[in-house]
Parts: structure tokens; C-alpha cells; sequence
């Protein structure tokens, strides 16, 4: 996988490549002034999957044997457990440990949390709202919050351009260890790397305090990492974009509109992956079964 992964890349692709990591770090920094800065990384983030259809398929290789449907299913379900768990061991671990950090993040949440649930029964003069813009400004706020969660999964494909430019670096400075075969440290630490950069990317858009910034800093270079060895856990770009969008998405819910919205889309996950478990286990043994029948049959 690695050397699919670092294989040459046309000029096109490398501008576009750079235009998705180095140039999304510069218009995060920019959005803090510039509402057009924040326009211009949602438009980069929605040409970013045109990005990733093109390297998706350095994550495999031609020996890899295509999934079937209910195994896709199952390799989502097992990842998004994965993630869930993970983060919310990263969630406690912040909590006791950057205190600062938690206190304001919990403060903005809150506060967030209140605007949305904000009803206006009426204007400044008394008069009742339209119930048609009330519905729209409804519908623009949560379709607004959907929209950012459904972009910040491909996020993914930032980091697997990150990664992929990386690893041609390594590449070009360290011919002789490359050529020997011993390529796994230069995959750790471009994993290592970019799961850095996910957490200072995120404390690009808003000034803070340091006591604040390094428990940002920390927290989500946690998640990069657990969202990096997912994608090369199960070597699917698509599948860790869809975990991160759902997540984000569900934490969204949990926080503002459906409580334990995150819990409860884990325990379907959980529910359905054992009972997409218990379909193969079954088809496996019988398939076993079938081939054992005609063995004995060819014995004689």
C-alpha cells in the first residue's frame, strides 16, 4: 500500500493536492477576518471529493479482492464503533486533563445550544411571525449545521493528500531506505504528522488563549490520529469520510436538537454490525460445509 500510495503524480494533481492542504490551512487562518475566507474552504472542501476520487484506489492494491455490499456495511459499523469508542475516551481524557479547554468548549456548546432554541412568537411591534419564514429559518439553521458536518468528512481527503505528499517526500530524501522495503516509520510519521496538523487546524479560525489552544490542540490531534488509522485500517476513503460526516452530524443533533443522538446511532451501528456478523459466520460455516461434502464425495 505504501508505495501505491506514493506512486508519481501528474502536475495537475499535485497543484490540486496542494491547493487542498496547504492552501485550506491559509483560508482557515483567513476565516478568523474574512467571511469570504470561509466560503472559499467550504468550496475547496466540496472540490476536495473530486480530489479523493482520484486517489481513493492508492489505498488498495490489484491483489485485493472486492467487498460485497454487507461486508462495506460491516467494515462502516466496525469503524464507527472504533471512533466512538475512541473519542470518548479522548473526551474524558480532555475533560481531566486541559480544563480550561473543556470549560470553554462546554460554554460555547451552551451557548450555541440557546440560540437554536430560541422560539420568537412575534416581532418587536407584537405582530405574529409568518409561519412559512419561520419554518424556512428553521430549516437554514439545522441545514446549515448539516452542511458543515456533512463537508468536515472530507476532511479525510485532506489528510490523505497530506499523507500522500509526505510519503513522496520521504520518498525523494530517503532513497536508500526506501528502496530496501523499510517504508512503515515514513507511514507512521506522516500519520503522525498530519494527525498534528488536524488538531493546530483547528484552532486556526478563532484567536484563544494558549491555555485553551494547547487542550484544542491536543484533543483533536487525538481524533486526527484515530480517524488516520481507521482510513488505513480499512484502506476505504469513503468509508472514513461517511464515519467522520456522521459523527459530526450526530454530534451535532446530540448537543442542539435530539439528546444522545451519537449514543444511539452507536448502539444501531452495534445491533446491526452483530447481526451483519452473524450472516457471514453462518454463510462461512456453510459454505465450509459444502466443500467438505465434496471432498468426502471425491475421496474414493
Amino acid at each position: 500500500m505504501i508505495s501505491n500510495l506514493a506512486k508519481p503524480l501528474s502536475k495537475k494533481l499535485l497543484f490540486a493536492m496542494l491547493i487542498v492542504t496547504m492552501g485550506v490551512e491559509i483560508l482557515l487562518y483567513l476565516s478568523r477576518y474574512s467571511y469570504m475566507a470561509s466560503s472559499l474552504y467550504d468550496g475547496v472542501m466540496v472540490g476536495s471529493f473530486f480530489i479523493g476520487w482520484k486517489l481513493y484506489r492508492r489505498l488498495g492494491s490489484s491483489a485485493d479482492s472486492p467487498k460485497r455490499p454487507r461486508q462495506r456495511m460491516m467494515q462502516f459499523t466496525g469503524a464507527f464503533l472504533v471512533f466512538f469508542l475512541g473519542s470518548t475516551v479522548i473526551n474524558i481524557y480532555s475533560t481531566n486533563t486541559f480544563q480550561a479547554f473543556s470549560d470553554d468548549y462546554d460554554q460555547y456548546v451552551q451557548d450555541y445550544a440557546e440560540t437554536q432554541s430560541f422560539e420568537v412568537d412575534g416581532d418587536e411591534e407584537g405582530a405574529p411571525i409568518d409561519p412559512v419564514w419561520s419554518f424556512f429559518d428553521k430549516v437554514d439553521t439545522i441545514g446549515s449545521d448539516l452542511y458543515a458536518d456533512t463537508l468536515a468528512g472530507l476532511e479525510e481527503v485532506w489528510r490523505l493528500s497530506y499523507m500522500i505528499i509526505i510519503l513522496i517526500v520521504f520518498k525523494k530524501l530517503f532513497p536508500k531506505r526506501w528502496e530496501s522495503g523499510r517504508r512503515d516509520l515514513f507511514l507512521m510519521l506522516s500519520l503522525f504528522l498530519t494527525s498534528i496538523l488536524f488538531g493546530v487546524d483547528h484552532t486556526l479560525d478563532t484567536e484563544q488563549p494558549w491555555s485553551i489552544r494547547i487542550g484544542a490542540i491536543v484533543t483533536f490531534a487525538n481524533m486526527g490520529l484515530l480517524f488516520g488509522l481507521i482510513l488505513l485500517w480499512t484502506r476505504n476513503l469513503w468509508v472514513t469520510v461517511l464515519v467522520h460526516s456522521i459523527y459530526d452530524i450526530t454530534a451535532t443533533l446530540s448537543w442542539y436538537y435530539i439528546d444522545y443522538a451519537v449514543e444511539f446511532f452507536a448502539l444501531g451501528c452495534f445491533v446491526l454490525h452483530m447481526i451483519l456478523f452473524t450472516i457471514e459466520k453462518i454463510k462461512k460455516r456453510r459454505i465450509t460445509k459444502e466443500m467438505g461434502a465434496v471432498e468426502l464425495a471425491q475421496w474414493p
